[in-house]
């Protein structure tokens, strides 16, 4: 079975996050193509009005272009957060770690597909430094 990060490091780890906020972060990540499609999908163009009752909260407001603009915002942000903290982690490795945390590719698999340009080890270290950047991004 492939590598993955381990959830939980030593708290002496400089990029310690707790076992379960970890778990948190990486299904948040997990979801990146389910947002990116619905982003794309939310053109202000609603084909029928009940293509936006998925976003329509308690409460909300009943116009259906304020809605879908508010989504396309939520989306961009989430998105926006999960590129910019796999950019600082590691601009060099950006687009595998893309690929690690948003599809869930091991590091055997992208040195196969990608021919990943680092060894394992600096590879989930930088994992490790991902998710503890967007632990201190994401509330």
């Amino acid at each position: 079975m492939a590598t993955n990060v381990r959830p939980e490091v030593s708290k002496k780890n400089l990029y310690y996050i707790e076992r379960e906020r970890y778990y948190e972060l990486k299904h948040f990540c997990r979801q990146y193509p389910i947002w990116k499609k619905a982003y794309n999908a939310l053109d202000g163009l609603s084909r029928r009005p009940a293509d936006l009752e998925l976003f329509n909260r308690p409460g909300q407001t009943s116009d259906p272009t304020f809605r879908c603009v508010e989504a396309r915002e939520r989306y961009s942000k989430w998105m926006g957060m999960v590129e910019k903290c796999a950019h600082e982690a590691d601009s060099e490795l950006y687009k595998y770690l893309m690929s690690y945390v948003t599809k869930g590719d091991c590091y055997s698999v992208l040195k196969m597909r990608d021919n990943i340009p680092c060894s394992k080890d600096v590879f989930y270290d930088t994992a490790r430094k991902f998710f503890w950047l967007l632990n201190k991004v994401r509330d």
